[in-house]
């Protein structure tokens, strides 16, 4: 099999990789799993000087990685140059923290019999990433971070569009100082991902993608009774009440939107807005998307590039036409532009119903399906009214509709008059069919630590 890399802006393949054989796959193996003896031994300095040294290559390496991005999956150079400042920054984040957040915890030694009692937190070897391609650097490197820093090596197995940076992330690490094959990336197709989480020697796996595939990796995780943390899709709710800022609300739901070309799990996808202030939000929602220019990712005056792949564009407009052609209303856009490569425009769409396909589904474009409710409770439970919980926004100067809000969304996160965004000092991850376990902060450096229990009498 074949692993590409087609530049969605013309549609062309520019670089062509095999994929690894399985006796190359089994070498991959035992070389991570001798590195994770030794390096499981090192010390949070030795490690951390690693990643600061990796986010030092990073920041001066922007240019060329975001042009090498931008190529192979559409995002515009501004957001791959971003993208890649919040990974140094995320680097720099646990190479800083992770002793203290992996610091020994005391536990009642008293109430145990104990003259002392801890739990120690020690990797458990070699983690096995399965990545996507719609942050190509930022979903790898906030696992990577802080599995290395637990002590762990890591295994990643990347999308098969997205090859070059894949390669990239295989040689930061040891072009930053840590010892080889601590970090590897495995240009494999995805039929590979079973044998190799079922070897012996990966511990433990983690996957950043569509629901189907974390029901895969799921069940071949549970049968072979390995540890797994997923964060798979989101229809996030981006809930508008009348006591807020209604400019602000349409500018950052507008943002929120067509962020990554209308491509991240945590985009706000349903926007439920209360009768009052409906008819004034849509104006200015309708506006600030008709504003976004569509075009070049290269051009820094461009605001949505294309999308990642063919079949993804594909997706997006056949949601859009079942919509319509059930009866919803296109106040935005809603038609695939002439020309080369798998471009769509920024979209709005009203009089959803629950027949549309696009009501329970997951539109990974710049396609916004907007709601009228009449009050907060109605909110909630069209927010709801789905089977992903991944991340939510409500727009209120009440305190109590906030802490209603908090309280009542199913979601991993409720971001409150704000656009919902990862951050290293942030747990994230959802629940429902949006995954479970987390990453990030001290909740995601634990994930893939051995939580021991020490008794000394």
């Amino acid at each position: 099999m074949a692993i590409a890399s087609i530049n969605p802006t013309t549609g062309e393949e520019f670089a062509r990789f095999d994929a690894l054989d399985d006796a190359e796959i089994e070498t991959r193996i035992a070389a991570a799993h001798t590195a994770a003896q030794h390096y499981r031994l090192t010390g949070f300095d030795e490690r951390a000087r690693g990643l600061r040294a990796a986010a030092d290559i990073l920041d001066a390496e922007s240019d060329t990685l975001a042009a090498t991005m931008t190529a192979e999956m559409g995002k515009t150079l501004t957001a791959a140059k971003a993208e890649i400042a919040k990974c140094a920054r995320g680097l720099r984040y646990y190479a800083d923290h992770a002793a203290d957040l992996l610091a020994d915890e005391p536990a009642d030694a008293g109430a145990v019999n104990a003259s002392k009692a801890f739990h120690r937190y020690q990797p458990l070897g070699v983690i096995l990433a399965v990545m996507p391609w719609n942050f190509p650097l930022w979903q790898v490197i906030r696992f990577a971070a802080p599995a290395l820093m637990a002590g762990n090596v890591g295994l990643l197995k990347h999308a098969s569009n997205v090859p070059q940076t894949a390669l990239y992330l295989g040689d930061l690490f040891r072009r930053a100082g840590l010892p080889d094959n601590v970090f590897q990336t495995l240009l494999v197709s995805s039929s590979q991902i079973e044998s190799i989480l079922e070897d012996p020697s990966v511990a433990a796996a983690t996957l950043t993608g569509s629901e189907g595939a974390g029901r895969s990796v799921g069940g071949i995780a549970g049968g072979a009774l390995k540890k797994v943390v997923l964060e798979l899709g989101g229809s996030d709710p981006f809930i508008v009440m009348p006591s807020a800022d209604i400019a602000r609300a349409a500018s950052v739901a507008t943002t929120a939107r067509v962020q990554n070309n209308g491509q991240s799990c945590i985009a706000a996808k349903r926007f439920i807005i209360h009768d009052d202030v409906y008819d004034e939000f849509l104006d200015a929602f309708v506006a600030e998307m008709g504003a976004q220019k569509l075009g070049d990712p290269t051009d820094p005056d461009t605001d949505i590039g294309p999308l990642a792949t063919e079949q993804g564009r594909t997706d997006v407009t056949e949601l859009v036409d079942d919509a319509v052609s059930h009866g919803a209303k296109v106040a935005l856009g809603g038609h695939v532009p002439g020309g080369p490569g798998w471009f769509y425009p920024a979209t709005v769409l009203t009089d959803i119903t629950p027949e549309m396909d696009i009501y329970g589904a997951e539109v990974f474009g710049p396609v916004a399906a907007v709601y009228r409710v009449s009050s907060l409770d109605e909110a909630i439970t069209l927010a709801n009214d789905t089977s992903f919980g991944l991340g939510s926004n409500i727009w209120t100067t009440d305190e109590a509709e906030a802490d209603t809000a908090i309280r009542d969304i199913a979601a991993g996160q409720v971001f409150v008059n704000g656009m919902t965004t990862s951050y290293p000092e942030l747990a994230f991850g959802g629940v429902k069919d949006s995954g479970h376990g987390r990453e990030l902060t001290r909740h995601g450096i634990a994930e893939f630590c051995n939580v021991k229990t020490v008794w000394i009498a």
